[in-house]
């Protein structure tokens, strides 16, 4: 049976957590709103940017990032985590994803091979998987988007060389304080939306742009900043979910930390009752044998 004095300092101790789990809510918070601010300000360029790469993409312009290959000989598939953990099962979702989406590509091509942005899952992969990693970075203490088109160059590269026949991006979603999901997006060969009236309402009702001076120069341009723009509003998404997913676990943590200090403190109090009418009852019965 425990003493009085172990369970007042695991009291002690747990309060102490409880003083960090509030903390690292308190600043989880305070981190989600502009990373919330962030990625609802990203979406709508991204959208549009899709758009605009199918009305230039109308003209039956061709561009190497176009290119569908029947063959898919080796597949690259991007995950994205985030450094740190205390944030339930956000980054586990991802790559348990991963390990299955891995598992059902190998099926159709001969090589499948990992990007890893994210020390979570860097460090999940890098054990005897028996999974390729091309590349491993950490997402950082801020998402640039300098650090997306360094990654989104490399993966151009690659597949313009017909070294990568596809590439896909695996990441969580924030869709609430609640919901992160994973998602799983093709990233290469791009493909801008075909029928999607975005903000302009019906397609066929839309201006046509006119493409000067032709559509495949303005593609070499925009496809290539589509690319990365897709890649850093996935590293934003991921971000932002970083954040709700922490906030909610350390909500969750510091509840359970009073729930247990609750207990801890009516289990203590009994044993001191316990204690005090143990010493009443021997100063009693000595008092008696005294007589």
């Amino acid at each position: 049976m425990a003493t009085l004095s172990d369970i007042k300092r695991r009291i002690t101790s747990i309060r102490s957590t409880q003083k960090i789990t509030s903390a690292m809510k308190m600043v989880s918070a305070a981190k989600l709103r502009r990373a919330q601010d962030a990625i609802e300000s990203a979406r709508p360029y991204a959208q549009r940017m899709r758009e605009t790469l199918e009305e230039v993409g109308s003209a039956e312009a061709n561009h190497p990032l176009f290119e569908q290959r029947e063959e898919k000989n080796h597949v690259e598939v991007v995950v994205i985590t985030s450094d740190r953990g205390l944030a339930g099962a956000y980054n586990s979702q991802v790559i348990k994803a991963t390990q299955l989406l891995v598992k059902s590509r190998r099926s159709e091509s001969s090589k499948v091979s990992l990007t890893i942005v994210g020390k979570k899952a860097s460090d999940y992969f890098k054990g005897p998987r028996g999974i390729d990693v091309s590349s491993s970075r950490p997402v950082g203490p801020k998402v640039t988007y300098l650090e997306a088109k360094r990654v989104a160059a490399g993966l151009i590269a690659r597949f313009e060389s017909g070294e990568v026949d596809e590439v896909v991006v695996v990441h969580n979603e924030f869709l609430s304080m609640m919901t992160q999901p994973v998602k799983i997006v093709p990233l290469l060969p791009f493909v801008p939306p075909q029928e999607n009236p975005g903000e302009g309402g019906k397609k066929e009702d839309r201006a046509p742009y006119e493409v000067e001076p032709n559509a495949e120069k303005l593609l070499s341009a925009l496809v290539p900043k589509a690319v990365e723009v897709e890649l850093f509003r996935a590293l934003l998404e991921n971000q932002a979910g970083e954040h709700a997913a922490r906030m909610t676990a350390m909500e969750n943590a510091t509840k359970n930390t009073e729930e247990l200090i609750e207990k801890l403190t009516l289990e203590y109090n009994r044993a001191r009752q316990a204690a005090i009418t143990s010493e009443l009852v021997e100063i009693i019965t000595g008092a008696q044998a005294q007589e």
